[in-house]
């Protein structure tokens, strides 16, 4: 059974041995870099396919110093459930697509109702910017506080109703 030293110094002369191997082709490839041309335009364009002659021709400068290093960005993978597995997997059926724009249509137009009545009660509880005073606004303040809130609450729900006739309207008929 060989010892720990056996092993180490065999592991040593086997990589000293492929480091002298590679060592004709690393040389060789240190040698052989090509100049490194930086172009104008968009997009700024760097590469090392040119000549000389080119280079200048195209308005390109040499790059000295180290390599540049170029990394490809990844690009990001669709999670599995987003990404139909065979071609018209992710479509649906039409009549099940018309079932649900009836559907949307069905709620929307419910919510709209809804806020219509809840603008008509408003409407008619601003009475025109004069609602009746309470019996807590002894303070005038308070009374201009709560109007102002309520022409606040009156905007809101009519933007909110155009914002619900909006999206009805996008949906089919």
């Amino acid at each position: 059974m060989p010892t720990r030293q056996t092993l180490a110094l065999h592991l040593g002369a086997t990589l000293c041995a492929l480091l002298l191997a590679a060592w004709p082709a690393v040389h060789a490839w240190a040698q052989e870099a090509k100049p490194v041309y930086r172009c104008p335009g968009p997009p700024v364009l760097y590469t090392d396919a040119l000549s000389a002659a080119e280079a200048r021709e195209k308005g390109c400068r040499l790059i000295e110093g180290s390599p540049i290093t170029i990394v490809p960005a990844v690009k990001p993978r669709p999670a599995a459930s987003a990404t139909p597995a065979r071609p018209g997997e992710g479509r649906v059926d039409p009549a099940e697509q018309r079932a649900r724009d009836s559907d949307a249509r069905r709620i929307l137009a419910d919510e709209l109702r809804r806020e219509e009545d809840r603008l008509a009660a408003l409407r008619t509880e601003y009475n025109n910017g004069q609602p009746e005073r309470r019996g807590d606004e002894r303070n005038y303040q308070r009374y201009l506080d709560r109007v102002a809130e309520m022409k606040a609450a009156i905007a809101r729900r009519e933007a909110d109703i155009t914002a619900l006739k909006r999206e009805l309207a996008k949906l089919p008929q």
